[in-house]
Order: C-alpha cells, then structure tokens, then sequence
C-alpha cells in the first residue's frame, strides 16, 4: 500500500492549488461546486482522487469508465429488453458549465432490467469517452437517468460528421442557440425538443450493455451503460460550433472492467523503479 498512498498523497498535494474554480461537478440532481476538476494538465483524470477522498474510485475501482469496447466479446442488450421514452419537450435548460454541456431535462424514463429510471439531463463530450474496436469519435452524448434509490444507468450515442453535411434534428435543436453561452457558467434555453429521430435510430439498432462507472467524480461504479452502435450523423458547423465550447472534455480510457486500475498499476511501476 506505501506506493498507492505515496502516489495519492503526491497527486492531491499537485491539484489542491491547480484545479479551475469556476469547473464544477456534475451530478444528476445538480452542481457540487466543492469537487472541482478538470480534464487537462494537473487538474487532469489523473488528479481526480486527490480533490476529494470520496472520489476513491476513481484511483481504485476496478470496474470504470469510460472504456474500449469490443464489439465482437461484448454484452449486447437483448432485443426489447430497453424502453427508452423520451416525450417532446418544448424547450429545456442548456447550461455551459465550464467543462461541458449540459441539458437538464427530467420528463423521460428508461425501462431496464425490471427498474425504472427517470431522465436526470443529457450532456456531451468531445471527443468520444467511449472507443469502439480502438476507434474513437469526434463527439458522443450521454443521457443520464437514476431510480428513486439512485440507481444510475446512461444511454450514450456516438457521432460521425457528416459527409454531406446531415444531422438528426433534435440536436439541430439543441445546439443552436450556443453562441449564447460561449461563457462558462451561462446557461439559455433550447428551442423544442423532438426526440422521435433519436429514439427511432436507438430502437433500430444494436445496443452495448456493461456495468462501469461514473465517467467524472467521484467515479461511482455500479452504473449500467447502454450504448447505441450505431453513430449519429453531425454536421461540422455544429460540431465545430460545440467543440469550440466544450473544448476537451474526455476521460481516458480504462481498464477492461474487473481489472486492476490503471491508476494503481501505474503506481506499482514507478514504486518499482525507485
């Protein structure tokens, strides 16, 4: 143990001055603005279990995300085993939180594995968290949903720009009033929200289904992910619009889930050379 905590006791003493004040953590039901971090430099991924010691898992866990999916060993969802409802919305809360894009949004639910889970908001990363057969993507979205016990699943599609300039309408929707928040903290309203495409893209198409974690702090695991395989199509000048908010905001992939963390291998050799 005396590497991990030489390790952890470093990190923590490297972010506790380094981390932007103005970056905060999401979580489903909110803002925590005591758990700052980022995703560049020393307020990086790997810094994150020395913000908080709650974020433990973050440097431990042996079941994280996001991950690098295998399409030919993993879990698929079996066909009519996901009920995702997404009823029209007339507009929703876009906010610019400084690390990403969030949209909070509570009127739909998903249906898995005999629960129920209730949408919480959906936000984005650029580039993808997720890799497929090392692949990545210029940009992925996650919907965050949670049980009434706080059980958390998310649904997360991939997208692919467009070579001929396609996008699916409801993010056409979302994305366009961003210039009005190019500032962190600043938040407006999207123009109405119809999610028939995206719901008929998800139901048309395979699904990845694994059990990690939290892609930020504190890393929870024993969150079920599900994954469409299909890319969504994305225009660049809504890509490049997004990116220019977003920036990066993408953790690096882990360890395949039940293996050791990559945090704590990395310890283990740098004890051992010293």
């Amino acid at each position: 143990m005396k590497f991990v905590i030489a390790l952890l006791l470093l990190i923590a003493g490297a972010s506790a001055s380094c981390i932007h004040s103005s970056v905060m953590r999401r979580v489903a039901d909110g803002l925590d603005d005591a758990n700052r971090f980022n995703y560049t430099g020393l307020g990086s991924p790997l810094s994150w279990y020395g913000l908080n010691e709650a974020n433990e898992a973050c440097a431990k866990g042996k079941h994280q995300s996001p991950i690098v999916i295998d399409s030919a060993a993993i879990d698929y969802a079996a066909s009519g085993s996901l009920n995702l409802n997404l009823p029209l919305a007339d507009g929703a809360k876009l906010e610019n939180l400084g690390f990403g894009l969030q949209v909070t949004l509570t009127n739909g639910s998903l249906a898995a594995n005999s629960k129920t889970y209730t949408l919480a908001q959906f936000h984005f990363h650029t580039p993808s968290e997720h890799h497929v057969n090392e692949e990545y993507f210029p940009m992925e979205a996650h919907f965050v949903f949670q049980t009434a016990s706080k059980e958390t699943a998310v649904v997360g599609f991939f997208f692919q720009l467009s070579e001929v300039g396609d996008s699916v309408p409801l993010f056409d929707s979302v994305f366009a009033p961003i210039d009005n928040i190019a500032d962190a903290g600043t938040s407006t309203t999207t123009r109405q929200l119809d999610f028939g495409g995206l719901l008929d893209h998800f139901n048309r198409h395979g699904v990845y289904q694994y059990t990690g974690s939290l892609t930020t702090p504190p890393c929870t695991e024993e969150v079920e992910w599900y994954l469409s395989t299909e890319p969504l199509p994305l225009n660049v000048q809504s890509y490049n619009k997004v990116k220019k908010v977003i920036k990066y905001n993408a953790r690096h992939t882990q360890n395949a889930p039940g293996q050791d963390n990559l945090l704590e291998i990395a310890a283990q050799k740098l004890n051992s050379i010293r």
